[in-house]
């Protein structure tokens, strides 16, 4: 059983009783926890084979509809958020650098059943990765620092504990291409060998739009990087040209129902 799945029976309780009527929010948590799965996928650093760290600390913005309904409820809903990154990155063999915390703001910019997810990993005063799970004592759900400074993300100082030892004065890493694609301002990187796109939660990118097939494409990087129709409804357009599979460049446009989707890529 998938770990959205589990969420989502998790929250079913919650759902007959206190949280009933605030899941006729436009927004709902199992779209919340596909979207933190995403972050910590789009944002995993490989510090060496053993370890891959990705961000502990997880802000959600809300429109301001959806966050009066859903702010009365934050620590709970926190609570069962930060519970479903900790087993997500248990399956994925992912590690944090401290505690998960997962926190609620509201964004005046955002319409209702919109949203957005920021992240950054922030290392625990006990200094010891976590490897899917808090440590024995450390609060494991809501809560956020007093404080937010602006910016990207920070990374962590050094490396973790157990890590490869710094090389002064070693060979300069070769220059990677990054790849990514932007649907409506959210940028989503592609930092695996292939990365779904559909209607459904548990795709890689989920586009919430009615034109759009649960399983519809598949973005396959490489050199060139590529795309693929997966026997969807109403196809793709790429760059003006229906297709069911095409090669992309750095501004492609990709039309999948009534959305919108940029590709890009860059050296470095």
């Amino acid at each position: 059983m998938g770990v959205l799945k589990r969420f989502e029976q998790r929250l079913e309780g919650l759902v007959n009783g206190t949280f009933a009527k605030v899941f006729k929010s436009e927004v709902q948590p199992v779209e919340i926890a596909g979207a933190l799965q995403r972050e910590c996928d789009n944002n995993a650093t490989i510090w060496n084979r053993e370890r891959t760290v990705v961000p502990n600390d997880f802000i959600v913005e809300l429109s301001a509809p959806d966050f009066e309904r859903l702010s009365p409820y934050s620590g709970q809903l926190g609570d069962e958020l930060a519970g479903m990154v900790r087993e997500y990155a248990k399956q994925q063999r992912y590690t944090f650098m401290g505690s998960v915390k997962v926190h609620l703001e509201r964004a005046d910019d955002l319409d209702t059943g919109l949203y957005r997810v920021r992240s950054r990993t922030l290392a625990s005063s006990t200094s010891q990765p976590q490897h899917g799970a808090p440590p024995s004592g450390a609060p494991g759900g809501y809560g956020y620092p007093p404080q937010r400074p602006a910016g990207p993300p920070p990374m962590p100082a050094g490396p973790p504990p157990g890590g490869p030892p710094a090389a002064p004065g070693g060979p300069v890493p070769a220059t990677q291409t990054r790849r990514w694609i932007e649907i409506n301002g959210t940028r989503h990187q592609i930092s695996r060998p292939t990365m779904v796109l559909g209607r459904s939660t548990e795709t890689d990118v989920r586009i919430d739009d009615p034109g759009v097939s649960r399983r519809h494409c598949e973005i396959r990087s490489g050199n060139p990087t590529t795309i693929q129709d997966l026997g969807s409804t109403n196809g793709i357009v790429v760059d003006g040209q229906h297709t069911t599979r095409a090669t992309l460049r750095d501004g492609s446009r990709i039309v999948v129902g009534s959305t919108t989707i940029i590709y890009r890529q860059a050296e470095g």
